[in-house]
């Protein structure tokens, strides 16, 4: 199960990427299993030497009763100290936005890939998908003549 983030590729260019963990609780992590989440507006911050995920949307659990979780709370990422002064310096001198771009589980364990990113500007996304069309009626033309 893996949740992607398209629309950070298109507005972002990713210029490195982590592998984080994720603090949850057992119903979200449930309701991630069956699908039930969104990380499209997502993006996370560094506080007090921490790193946060804030606005990921985490659907409630159908059969969680009272034990359910909020759908929108800020959620901790867990990085090294190390890593996390790393991004620091990135957020603060190169001013780059840390965005999630993918959710998956590895050994049972929910990851986050989080993109350190720098934003596209208008120009930058029509061209990319300009250089998308090119490509896609390149391959049609090798297609049919080959």
């Amino acid at each position: 199960m893996e949740i992607i983030n398209r629309k950070a590729r298109h507005d972002y260019f990713i210029e490195d990427v982590i592998e984080a963990g994720i603090v949850l609780t057992g119903t979200e992590v449930k309701s991630i299993r069956n699908g039930n989440c969104n990380i499209k507006d997502c993006y996370a911050i560094i506080r007090q030497d921490e790193c946060f995920l804030l606005n990921m949307f985490i659907g409630s659990y159908f059969e969680g009763s009272f034990f359910n979780h909020q759908e929108m709370r800020t959620r901790k990422l867990l990085l090294h100290k190390k890593e996390i002064r790393k991004l620091n310096d990135l957020i603060q001198l190169k001013r780059y936005t840390l965005v999630p771009l993918k959710l998956y589980f590895k050994e049972n364990k929910v990851k986050v890939q989080l993109g350190v990113c720098r934003g596209k500007k208008d120009y930058d996304k029509r061209e990319a998908i300009r250089q998308r069309d090119i490509q896609r009626e390149v391959s049609k033309n090798l297609k049919r003549y080959s």
